[in-house]
Order: C-alpha cells, then structure tokens, then sequence
C-alpha cells in the first residue's frame, strides 16, 4: 500500500465535490477543476473525505495511487487558496508589460517576445521586473512560469534573464586577462 496514497484528503465545506468511475471534479471559491482517473484507480467520498484505493498492484497501479491522492490534495488547495509562482527578471534592458492577455517581454533580442497567458491563470506584473502568475491548477501555473522562464533563461556570467524568486544561480568566473 503506497505510504501517501492511503493517507485520506480533507475536504472543507466550501468545496462541492462530484466522484465518478472516470474523474474528479471539484469547484471552490478559486474555480473549478477536474481530474480524470488513470485505469485500476478508485477515489469514493464520504464523510468530508476523499479515499483513493487500487484495483490491483501493478508497478503502474502502484505508481498512479500515490499520484493521484497528491493531485487531489493540490486541487483541493487549488480551489481554495489557489497557487501562486513568482519571477523576476534581471538584466539592463530587460523588462515586462502586461498588456490583456498578453505579456510583452524586451530580452535584448531585435524584437519583443509576447507571451500569451492561459485563460484561467492570472498573471500580474507589478514593476518591469516582477511577474506572478496565480492559478487555481498547480500543473498549469508550474507549466506557465516555466514556458515565460524558457524565454530567456538565466545565464552563468552575469547572471542575466528571467529566474523564479529564490532561485540560485551559480555563477561562472569567466575569462581572466593574459599578461
């Protein structure tokens, strides 16, 4: 028996619930979402509590428990507290405007990169440098600031791009002068 699948989920009161053969869905104060259930996975509610159990004990069916009782602990949380990813962006030149949907990056490339955000993530730029992006499903707030990320990756010397907040990055020494 996986250690954290059969460890029962909490649900408060303000979140409705609805368990069928092949998903999960869940709507609170934050959104809505769902979660559709691999093969030889159960989930039953009752009581104020989600239970995941497995139908048989394949490595897969194994893998997929533990899985699945975390993804609904962070949906639960999700649609509650909602998640939330900050970034910052360093670098001479380098800044952010939020312009809709869209945020428009100045990288040092010979064009301004525009990022188009997800429909239910929100995303705030505070000053040019700061961005956060806010979400009720942690998969597409983790997959979000991580494609703005990609854009212009941190790089060794001088430490320039776009990091999370808290990030370390090891820095390099760089060439010294001959003599």
């Amino acid at each position: 028996m996986s250690r954290i699948g059969k460890i029962p989920v909490e649900v408060p009161k303000d979140v409705k619930v609805n368990v069928d053969a092949a998903k999960v869905s869940m709507e609170g104060s934050k959104g809505k979402l769902e979660l559709p259930l691999p093969a030889g996975i159960k989930v039953a509610f009752n009581e104020g509590k989600l239970l995941v159990t497995r139908t048989a004990d394949t490595k897969q069916d194994r893998a997929n428990h533990g899985t699945i009782r975390a993804r609904l602990a962070n949906m639960i949380t999700g649609v509650t507290k909602g998640h939330k990813k900050d970034l910052e962006i360093q670098g001479i030149g380098f800044r952010a405007n939020l312009q809709g949907k869209k945020i428009t990056f100045t990288l040092g490339f010979s064009h301004p990169v525009e990022f188009p955000v997800p429909d239910t993530i929100k995303a705030t730029v505070a000053d040019q440098t700061s961005i956060s992006i806010e979400g009720p499903d942690n998969v597409l707030v983790g997959q979000t600031a991580a494609k703005i990320r990609d854009l212009k990756p941190v790089e060794p010397y001088k430490g320039k791009g776009i990091r999370y907040v808290g990030e370390h990055v090891r820095r390099k020494q760089g060439k010294s002068a001959a003599k």
